[in-house]
């Protein structure tokens, strides 16, 4: 058997973290086992449905490095669902049900006022012909309703959250299409997910209930349902569901400088027993998924975790991975330099500048004199070796100064920052002319 998982958003908004990190696990899933991973536009609601949404979610999954090896539009399947929707309806497994929303919503007051739960009383099912007949003669059209079996109960052994139970006499029969004729949710996942194949279903724990509804679906189509794996849901660092974390995606994450390849370490683990590491290697991450080690408390994500883990990511890249996106000059001698003191690669511009521009003028008064003999040992040292060493050593002879007094004034006069990369590395980078001037610049014959 092929493994086959699947992502499935509606491009009626941008994919948010969750979205994200459901997208990995399947993704993850399919790769550890030699199987595919698919995705699935559900564009059925046309009404809220963008292109623009589907174009975003294809640039934030490559982005991501979450390539699909297929994809599919539930827009272009409408003749499957009609001809599965046909069957179902035959076989007395779908109904019509004529009450309004307003008296939908009264039915459900009377039952809460009872004490009772809001299971929809099955009503319409007790109509006959000639009622359904003058119902649409009134012009009420109907929506439709798929009849739960109260005879059978549901059972499955998801993934993650162990064996689940479900008492389909509890349970409202699920509408699955409008009376205007379009489709909700359930009914067309479900053939989707039949007949493309798919094998494993990752998701949100708050899908829990609709798992249970689904699979009298596909033992209704006679299929074989696919195996489910329901996930806690992400919480904020508060340890409260956070309404950040449903707008927090790919261009947030870009805009803060974050790395992809820190959101895949962050998201691949979190909720898991396994540590949460900065691995850039997806390999690493496909051959450590398993669903056992998938806790069922919620998972907290954490800005600062993030971030923390993002500048260990950014610590470990090559040159050659990211010198596309590092000012024009910088080289590889620069980027292995700086990036030690880095928390997102945008930052290197920064240190550039300090190494190939004009650094502004930092300097204790009393410091002048002993920058101005700097100037002046530095023009006179070799620099082809260690300029930085040769520089101090000759300065501490010199000077009889040591520690923070011999090492801060200079790297403020070089670098206008009081901390920053290795000196040793940073000084041959800077040069002798500049490095001269910038330290003369500060010595007693320039003094105000």
């Amino acid at each position: 058997m092929t493994i086959r998982t699947r992502f499935a958003p509606s491009p009626t908004g941008l994919l948010h973290v969750g979205n994200i990190r459901a997208a990995l696990h399947n993704w993850l899933w399919a790769r550890k086992n030699g199987g595919q991973f698919w995705l699935r536009i559900d564009d059925t609601d046309a009404e809220r449905s963008e292109e623009r949404f589907v174009d975003a979610i294809r640039a934030d999954l490559a982005w991501l490095g979450l390539s699909p090896d297929g994809e599919e539009r539930q827009s272009a399947r409408f003749d499957r669902y009609e001809a599965r929707f046909a069957a179902l309806r035959d076989a007395g497994r779908i109904y019509p049900a004529y009450e309004t929303a307003q008296e939908l919503d009264l039915k459900r007051k009377i039952a809460a006022g009872r004490g009772l739960p809001p299971i929809y009383d099955r009503a319409a099912l007790a109509l006959g012909d000639a009622d359904r007949a003058a119902l649409e003669a009134d012009g009420v059209p109907p929506h439709w309703r798929f009849k739960l079996d109260h005879d059978t109960p549901i059972e499955w052994d998801d993934l993650i959250r162990g064996h689940q139970k479900f008492d389909a006499a509890t349970m409202s029969d699920p509408v699955i299409r409008r009376a205007d004729g379009s489709w909700l949710y359930m009914l067309p996942s479900v053939i989707d997910d039949a007949e493309m194949g798919i094998t494993h279903v990752v998701r949100g724990e708050d899908h829990v209930s609709n798992t249970a509804l689904q699979l009298q679906m596909f033992a209704a189509m006679g299929v074989k349902a696919p195996a489910f794996a329901h996930e806690a849901l992400l919480v904020g660092s508060e340890g409260k569901l956070s309404k950040r974390l449903g707008s927090l995606g790919v261009a947030a994450f870009r805009d803060a400088g974050i790395e992809p390849e820190a959101v895949r370490a962050l998201l691949a683990r979190l909720g898991t027993s396994d540590p949460i590491e900065p691995i850039a290697d997806a390999a690493l991450l496909i051959a450590s998924m398993d669903f056992a080690r998938f806790g069922r408390a919620p998972a907290r994500f954490d800005d600062a975790e993030l971030a923390g883990l993002n500048a260990k990511i950014v610590h470990a890249l090559d040159y050659d991975m990211v010198a596309a996106r590092l000012p024009a000059g910088m080289g590889r001698a620069e980027w292995d330099a700086v990036r030690p003191n880095l928390k997102t690669v945008a930052e290197a511009a920064d240190w550039w500048a300090v190494i190939d521009g004009d650094v502004p003028a930092v300097a204790d008064p009393a410091d002048h004199d002993f920058l101005a003999e700097a100037a002046r040992v530095a023009s006179e040292i070799d620099w082809a070796a260690d300029p930085w060493h040769a520089l101090t050593a000759a300065l501490k002879a010199s000077s009889g100064r040591s520690g923070k007094a011999l090492f801060l004034p200079l790297r403020r006069a070089l670098t206008g920052r009081d901390h920053g990369p290795d000196m040793a590395a940073l000084l041959p980078l800077i040069g002798r002319e500049r490095a001269v001037a910038r330290l003369g610049g500060m010595g007693s014959s320039n003094r105000p």
